[in-house]
């Protein structure tokens, strides 16, 4: 009977050229590789090869067979893939949010609820959220508009704030609040892994020059130690607290408020009924 490790072999001839080419890549002696491949013809009932002394080349019922090999390792590859994705998803609660914030507190609930499965959780602009929910990528996604589909279940999670984080001596810190315009064109510290909200400074800030880093820890140093203006959240604050040495001043424009919304598909809700109900009684 045919198994996948003679397709394999005989892929590897094919790709290599030789039997002791292919037995080297595959880390075993070339004789075991020309039985195998003697079993396989015979399993077959043609001849794969044509030999001569010192040289084996496959012929043309060889060259079909390492197609069909081919197409058979790449479907078994896939069963096992597919077959373990399952098996993951099964025991698995993926989260996918448009900002970083909400996962703070949404991880640890979830790892509360659901004691007995692994909680995923990955940052995505929110035009590629819905999609993740509907093609099974997510269980849960936060964006930061209200979606009324009749396949989706929306509840609103909560909002978030922008500030102005400034430096004592900056020129504007003493106004009570600034537009994101005021300070367009100035050089600012950004981190850069802030979903959605990157997006909207270059829209809005196109003149600035950001300075960005991907290290939050080294983010949150930096800041302390620069005279350049940064941003900061309520949200921010509430976990981290005020930053030393600096200026706190609101964002006035809409695009510096969020409100966050979790979906997901009605055919999980009511797996998923604790969360919401939980999200829910938080915020009533």
């Amino acid at each position: 009977m045919i198994d996948t490790q003679q397709l394999e072999q005989l892929i590897f001839i094919a790709e290599h050229g030789t039997l002791s080419k292919a037995a080297e890549k595959l880390h075993v002696s070339q004789p075991a590789v020309s039985r195998s491949m003697q079993r396989l013809e015979n399993d077959l009932g043609v001849v794969l090869f044509d030999r001569q002394k010192n040289k084996i080349a496959l012929n043309p019922n060889g060259e079909l067979a390492v197609q069909y090999a081919r197409k058979i390792t790449t479907q078994i590859q896939d069963m096992v893939n597919g077959v373990r994705a399952l098996e993951r998803s099964q025991r698995t609660i993926a989260v996918g949010s448009c900002a970083p914030a909400p996962l703070w507190n949404i991880a640890p609930m979830l790892n509360t609820i659901y004691p007995e499965m692994t909680i995923s959780s990955e940052i995505k602009e929110p035009d590629k959220l819905l999609q993740g929910l509907l093609d099974g990528t997510f269980h849960i996604i936060v964006t930061p508009t209200l979606i009324n589909e009749s396949n989706v279940y929306c509840t609103k999670y909560g909002e978030e704030q922008l500030f102005f984080s400034l430096p004592p001596g900056h020129a504007l810190s003493g106004k009570k609040g600034l537009h994101l315009k005021d300070l367009d064109g100035e050089t600012m510290l950004l981190h850069s892994k802030i979903g959605f909200w990157h997006h909207m400074h270059m829209e809005k800030m196109k003149a600035t020059h950001f300075l960005l880093q991907d290290d939050y820890s080294v983010f949150r140093e930096v800041v302390q130690a620069s005279a350049l203006p940064s941003f900061t959240s309520d949200v921010v604050m509430e976990r981290e607290g005020k930053p030393s040495n600096r200026v706190i001043i609101p964002i006035l424009d809409e695009e510096a408020h969020a409100t966050y919304y979790c979906i997901c598909l009605t055919a999980n809700q009511k797996k998923l009924s604790s969360f919401f109900h939980q999200i829910e009684n938080d915020n009533s």
